[in-house]
């Protein structure tokens, strides 16, 4: 906390002269940075805060971030525990902080769960909002609002490709609808963190996960092992799945067990860097994603 409000004091001092360009967008993660430049288009700079293959949840601001987020005319945040840096800042840049859009409140946040499907205890909200499809197009919509208020000669523009980008994770979502009622199960098992509480939640399906979302454990337990192990093997699961940028080793340890495919489901919370110089988007992540639950599910 004394090394942000240092920081904080040299950003506020240097901030007078240090503008982004005219129309000049900034966001924390990749889901924002994606939703806010399908939306912008040519009408706005979008800038990605945290950079790629970043560890989300260990960011810590540095004071060009800081000199970023005060210069722009929009700051698009998730609001999770991960942005719990956010809030100070926005504070204290007083009367220079930009237009800010939250975007975990345009959906419905639920509540983080263990590895059993269980709620913890008090309020804790899972971040992960945008994995599923249906929460995207409201994150879209909310974004587009945002631009709106805070750019509102480009409305016309901002409104036309956030219609086009809706109707995009729209075809994602009747997609993904379509696997998951055609499948011959609706269940999965992660070998991994499990950061798709609100894709399984929309989308009915059942999950075993080694670990509850995104948390810091790196082992699980052996029983956690052996029950993930006696379910494949219980109920017929062709696949255990990973997530982007894991090491994969307890992934490896199932399938060495069971016999069973390694998948990997893109939690699209960061990507590589060669991923975002290739022009990754949340929708071609989503279409691999796709690829990935149609062979779980169908098989």
């Amino acid at each position: 906390m004394k090394k942000l409000c240092v920081l904080l004091g040299i950003c506020l001092a240097l901030l007078g002269g240090c503008a982004l360009a005219e129309g000049s967008v900034v966001a924390t993660s990749f889901p924002c940075y994606d939703f806010a430049r399908q939306v912008a288009g040519d009408e706005a700079e979008v800038q990605l805060l945290i950079p790629p293959g970043t560890e989300v949840h260990s960011y810590e601001p540095a004071p060009s971030d800081i000199l970023a987020i005060g210069g722009a005319d929009l700051f698009v945040y998730i609001g999770g525990e991960s942005d719990a840096w956010v809030d100070g800042i926005l504070e204290s840049l007083g009367p220079d902080a930009p237009a800010a859009v939250r975007l975990i409140d345009s959906v419905a946040p639920l509540a983080e769960e263990d590895s059993h499907g269980h709620a913890h205890e008090g309020v804790e909200f899972d971040e992960h909002i945008w994995t599923s499809p249906k929460n995207a197009v409201q994150m879209v919509r909310a974004v587009e609002e945002a631009l709106c208020a805070a750019l509102p000669e480009s409305e016309a523009a901002f409104r036309a490709n956030a219609d086009a980008y809706a109707a995009e994770i729209e075809r994602i979502d009747a997609e993904l609808t379509a696997i998951v009622e055609g499948g011959v199960r609706r269940e999965l098992v992660f070998a991994d963190r499990f950061p798709f509480l609100y894709l399984a939640h929309d989308y009915g399906l059942e999950v075993h996960a080694a670990f509850a979302s995104c948390t810091a454990e790196t082992e699980p337990s052996a029983q956690t092992l052996v029950e993930l192990i006696q379910i494949i093997e219980s109920d017929g699961i062709p696949a255990v799945y990973t997530i982007e940028m894991s090491t994969g080793a307890i992934a490896r340890t199932i399938a060495e067990e069971t016999g069973v495919e390694i998948l990997t489901l893109h939690s699209m919370q960061t990507v590589t860097q060669q991923e975002f110089d290739a022009g990754e988007t949340y929708v071609t992540l989503m279409e691999r994603n796709l690829k990935a639950l149609r062979k779980g599910l169908s098989a």
